[in-house]
């Protein structure tokens, strides 16, 4: 056992039993068995204990499925990420971790230390929790620095992506989508359960992923969408899947009120110009009930009485005015998952896959109408770090991939 793993050990025993009056007893055998090696990856050993530890991370964090089997994915890919970057010769300080620690439990609202208590109070060890932030960061020292140098966006590139942005475009894509909710209780799960999933690397697997796990509709259909033109999608998506190749997933994108993942499975050029649009006109209209079966049928029937946006207004005139209302938006300004939404819906058509109020309250979407642009301005700095962010992320997980392929790994 390295020094490693035996401070490891010893700050895990320390929280799992402190104050307890037979911690200062020799440790049984039994527990002993704990610290025996469950998995060996090349040269580094993966410990029961550690399989527990994540296992019951995972249980705590609310992450959905087999939590045993994808605690044991985590830890492989991340002894295998930690090799490399160490091996580089990267470092993370102490700063750090805390530093990403704190915004680990800050995506769900709460401080660091507030997650630690939670976690012990279970029995999750602190260093377990230190040890998976810290290879997160590893990691992507490693990648940043490793494949960075080979991330060459070129104007043309850069040029080509605004236009397709801006301009009318005759791109239209095949895509699939994966929406996971997020709600104070399930944030940090669904955070993990993102990342994992912009990691799968086939059509297959993220169908799958979709029908298990996304609230949208299209996970009925494995997440998979029809072909849709590219001026359609909200602004800040169409640089994401021009920067995909066919198969490729996109990194996690925060939506309101839930996290997005999209695999784009097709790209074409059809050779008919679509216009671009300054402007989206559209009406929201918010059941309480969230996606209970009362709510839904509700919505479902709403569906079936309107054809237009005074439709809808027609049939909420006795609800409160907050729960309606009718706004025309460049696309820009549209929340993502609105805007998303609306890119699947052609004028007179009605949405209610979204939630409000941490799920509390269902939100219908309804397109009244689009305006086509004239002219529209684009950030080419923002453009280029969106096809860089994106060129990094096919890159490591290329690489993951061949490290695992090339790798040793034993179960004991």
């Amino acid at each position: 056992m390295t020094f490693t793993l035996r401070r490891f050990a010893l700050a895990a025993a320390m929280a799992l039993f402190a104050g307890a009056p037979a911690m200062l007893a020799p440790m049984p055998a039994q527990a002993q068995g704990l610290f025996a090696p469950a998995i060996k990856v090349n040269d580094k050993v993966i410990t029961k204990f550690e399989l527990d530890q994540r296992s019951l991370m995972l249980q705590l964090l609310r992450a959905p499925g087999d939590v045993r089997n994808l605690a044991r994915e985590q830890l492989i890919d991340e002894r295998l990420q930690t090799q490399a970057a160490t091996a580089a010769g990267f470092e993370i300080d102490e700063v750090e971790i805390e530093t990403g620690m704190e915004e680990f439990a800050g995506r769900s609202g709460i401080a660091a230390q507030d997650l630690i208590d939670v976690f012990a109070s279970a029995g999750v060890a602190e260093q377990t929790f230190r040890d998976f932030v810290q290879a997160g960061l590893l990691w992507r020292r490693y990648v940043s620095q490793a494949f960075g140098p080979r991330v060459k966006i070129t104007e043309a590139e850069i040029d080509r992506a605004i236009s397709a942005i801006t301009a009318g475009s005759d791109v239209r894509v095949l895509i699939s989508e994966i929406v996971i909710p997020l709600t104070p209780e399930n944030a940090q799960a669904a955070t993990e359960i993102a990342e994992q999933i912009s990691k799968l690397t086939t059509t297959q697997a993220f169908s799958q992923a979709a029908a298990q796990v996304s609230a949208a509709p299209s996970a009925q259909n494995g997440g998979r969408l029809d072909w849709t033109s590219l001026t359609q999608l909200p602004p800040q998506l169409r640089p994401v899947l021009l920067a995909l190749a066919p198969g490729e997933v996109s990194e996690p994108l925060p939506l309101n009120g839930a996290i997005a993942l999209f695999q784009l499975r097709d790209i074409q050029e059809t050779g008919v110009t679509q216009p671009s649009y300054a402007a989206i006109d559209y009406a929201t209209y918010r059941l309480p009930g969230g996606r209970s079966a009362e709510t839904l049928a509700k919505a479902a029937q709403i569906a079936t009485q309107v054809a237009t946006c005074d439709d809808l207004f027609a049939v909420g005139r006795t609800t409160p005015p907050e729960w309606l209302s009718r706004q025309s938006a460049a696309p820009g300004e549209i929340a993502s998952d609105i805007a998303l939404e609306l890119a699947k819906l052609d004028a007179g058509e009605l949405s209610y896959s979204l939630t409000r109020n941490n799920g509390q309250d269902l939100l219908l979407v309804m397109l009244c109408g689009r305006t086509p642009a004239v002219d529209i301005e684009t950030d080419r700095q923002a453009v280029l770090s969106s096809l860089r962010n994106q060129r990094l992320a096919s890159y490591a997980k290329s690489y993951l991939a061949q490290m695992r392929a090339d790798a040793v790994i034993v179960s004991q």
